[in-house]
């Protein structure tokens, strides 16, 4: 027969009840600072944005662009926009909780996109929520206040469009002395710059290839994605040249001084971006960027993968299903 264990004394049971309450202490203080201190959620950050609760609204304005092929352009019969930009655009929107019918498109200029001011069809200046414009990542844009750049949604490079005769173009000093158009404002300037180009600068990118096909101007020169869809129309009018410059233009979302709408906007491109079942960004290069290819023979358009992104810094609770990343 085993001996029985001896009754345990009553201080026995007191240290053991003592135990079990500073652990539960312990375990409740440490969920209050994490609940307290820690990121906030995604349903936090709705709220903050100003997408949910008292404040929030039921449309969402998004400025982009109306005359690039291929990337963002408004049909003049319809008012319809269509591009790579606009479906990014709208896959995003959908992940904030908006429907197609609940965005907005509003046409913005190049010097407009870091203070968000597009216009509406009367020309009158609206503030918008976000601009998804060809907006490239500079450092001299971080440090301005008025923008808030996510992380990128494309990869691209600077390239030079000439007509059809004129002679191979390799390097941006051989359009020295040629009379070279870009945006105003754009990253494309400074290149030209330095290579001893005057660029002469217009406000929309179609008006440089206006100025192209009437000969006002010998070469436009500004990121290849947006100058691809011009080049594919003009049926070899045209001619894409390759100039080898190292710089990648980096395209992202301005949120402007809304650091909760930037943080859910990165979320919607990491879901993009980690989730193997959404396919929004790949469609959107297989619908408007792949076909502008075979007529841009020798550029790198755009790079055909959506750029890494790093999952941001969101408080996520047990039940909330979580996506990997390989990382950047």
């Amino acid at each position: 027969m085993a001996p029985s264990e001896p009754p345990r004394r009553r201080g026995d049971w007191l240290r053991l009840y003592g135990w079990l309450a500073a652990i539960l202490a312990a375990v409740l203080v440490g969920g209050l600072i994490v609940f307290e201190t820690g990121p906030p959620t995604e349903a936090e950050l709705r709220e903050q944005a100003r997408l949910t609760g008292e404040h929030a609204r039921d449309k969402l304005y998004i400025g982009v662009k109306n005359d690039t092929p291929g990337i963002a352009e408004k049909d003049p019969l319809t008012g319809a926009f269509s591009g790579f930009d606009i479906d990014i655009a709208y896959m995003i929107a959908a992940d904030l909780g908006f429907r197609r019918d609940q965005v907005v498109f509003l046409s913005i200029k190049t010097e407009d996109r870091a203070r968000r001011q597009a216009t509406d069809d009367k020309g009158h200046y609206v503030a918008v929520d976000l601009v998804v414009a060809t907006f490239s990542i500079t450092p001299d844009r971080v440090a301005d206040p008025s923008v808030g750049f996510s992380t990128p949604y494309l990869y691209t490079e600077q390239s030079v469009v000439t007509r059809k005769k004129h002679p191979p173009v390799a390097s941006l000093g051989q359009l020295a002395g040629e009379r070279v158009c870009t945006l105003g404002t754009s990253t494309s300037e400074t290149p030209l710059d330095r290579a001893g180009v005057k660029p002469l600068a217009e406000m929309q990118i179609s008006d440089c290839f206006k100025g192209l096909a009437n000969k006002k101007y010998d070469a436009v020169s500004t990121d290849a994605a947006i100058m691809a869809g011009f080049v594919a129309r003009s049926h070899g009018t045209f001619v894409h040249h390759d100039i080898a410059l190292e710089k990648t233009e980096m395209w992202a979302v301005n949120t402007g001084t809304n650091t909760a709408l930037r943080t859910l906007v990165e979320l919607a491109l990491f879901r993009s971006y980690a989730d193997p079942q959404n396919t929004a960004w790949e469609d959107a290069y297989d619908r408007h960027i792949r076909p502008l290819l075979a007529a841009n023979r020798g550029v790198n358009v755009a790079q055909s993968l959506q750029p890494c992104v790093k999952p941001p810094t969101i408080r996520r609770w047990p039940w909330e299903r979580a996506l990997s990343s390989d990382g950047c």
